[in-house]
C-alpha cells in the first residue's frame, strides 16, 4: 500500500521540479536577475499548476508569442500592444509610482514613440499638415515646490482626427509629433490636430485576444508626453479630452482623472495665438507639467 496518496505524490512532483529549476540561477552573481528569475518561475510554474496547463494550450500560447514577433517591426511594435492590454504595463507605472504625489501622474508609454523627432521652436505647429482640427496646447513646467523648472525638453506625438499616427500610413514624413523647449520661464506653446479616440491595432495575435475576450480596442482621445529636465524624474503620461466616450473603457487602462483635460472650442478668428489666421474652428487645452525631483 502507498505511504502517500496520489494528490500528495503529485504536489511534491510539481514543487520539487519548481525547486530545481530555481536553483538553477543560484550561481549567478547578479542578484536582482537572480531574484526576478526566481519570482518569475515560482509565478510562471504557480500560473501552470493553477489552471493545470495542456500541452496543447502551452503550444498555442508559444505559437501566439511567435506571431506576435512575426508582425513586429520599426512601426508596429505587438509585444507593447501585449503588455498594454494586459494591464502590465500600467501595473509597471503603478509599481514604480509613490502612493503621494503632486507631480503629474505617469501612464502607458504606448508603441507609438519614435526617436530623434524634429525639433521645433515654441508656437510652432507641430501637425505638418495632419488632418484635424487645429488645435493649441499651452501651460507651464513646474517642479513639485511650485518652483520654475527652465529649459525642460518636451516631447509630444499624437494621432490625426481619424486615430492614426504617422508611421502607420506607408511612406509619410513624421508628422504630428516633435519637440521643443520650454522657455527660462518654465513655459511652452504648440500647435498640433484635435486628437481623435482611435482602436489599437487589433489585426494581428493581439486583436485575437481581445476578440476572444469580448474587448473594445479603443483608447479615448490623447496627446503623449514625455517631459524631462536635468535633476528630474522623466515624466511619460497622456492628456485625455475630457467627455471622450471611451474614458472608461480604455483597451490599456492608462487613463487617470487627473489627466483628463478640457479641450475648449473656439470660432475661426484672424486672431489666434502665435499671430495664426484661421478660417475653421479651433480647439485649445492648458496643462501644467509638474515634476518630481530625483531621489
Amino acid at each position: 500500500m502507498s505511504t502517500f496518496d496520489d494528490v500528495t505524490v503529485q504536489v511534491r512532483r510539481e514543487s520539487a521540479l519548481t525547486e530545481e529549476v530555481i536553483a538553477s540561477f543560484a550561481g549567478s552573481t547578479d542578484d536582482r536577475f537572480r531574484t526576478v528569475m526566481e519570482s518569475l518561475v515560482r509565478h510562471l510554474h504557480g500560473f501552470v499548476r493553477d489552471v493545470r496547463l495542456s500541452s496543447a494550450e502551452w503550444d498555442e500560447a508559444i505559437a501566439f508569442l511567435n506571431k506576435a514577433g512575426r508582425i513586429t517591426d520599426d512601426h508596429r511594435q505587438e509585444f507593447i500592444l501585449l503588455s498594454d492590454v494586459l494591464g502590465v504595463s500600467m501595473m509597471t507605472v503603478g509599481v514604480n509610482s509613490p502612493p503621494r504625489s503632486r507631480a503629474t501622474e505617469s501612464t502607458v508609454f504606448g508603441p507609438f514613440f519614435v526617436e530623434a523627432s524634429p525639433e521645433y521652436e515654441r508656437g510652432q505647429d507641430i501637425s505638418r499638415g495632419m488632418s484635424g482640427m487645429p488645435c493649441y496646447v499651452h501651460g507651464s513646467v513646474r517642479s513639485v515646490d511650485g518652483a520654475v523648472v527652465p529649459s525642460a525638453r518636451i516631447e509630444v506625438w499624437a494621432a490625426d482626427d481619424e486615430g492614426f499616427y504617422d508611421v502607420q500610413h506607408a511612406d509619410q514624413e513624421l508628422a504630428g509629433r516633435g519637440h521643443l523647449f520650454a522657455s527660462s520661464a518654465g513655459e511652452y506653446d504648440f500647435w498640433t490636430v484635435q486628437p481623435a479616440a482611435y482602436p489599437i491595432p487589433h489585426d494581428g495575435p493581439v486583436g485575437d485576444l481581445l476578440t476572444a475576450a469580448r474587448r473594445s480596442p479603443m483608447r479615448p482621445a490623447h496627446i503623449h508626453f514625455m517631459v524631462s529636465a536635468d535633476g528630474y524624474k522623466t515624466l511619460i503620461t497622456h492628456i485625455f479630452v475630457a467627455g471622450d466616450p471611451w474614458l472608461d473603457g480604455d483597451a490599456v487602462f492608462g487613463v487617470k482623472s487627473s489627466l483628463i483635460v478640457d479641450f475648449f472650442e473656439h470660432p475661426a478668428t484672424s486672431a489666434a495665438p502665435r499671430g495664426r489666421r484661421l478660417d475653421v474652428p479651433w480647439s485649445e487645452a492648458v496643462f501644467e507639467i509638474v515634476l518630481a525631483p530625483v531621489d
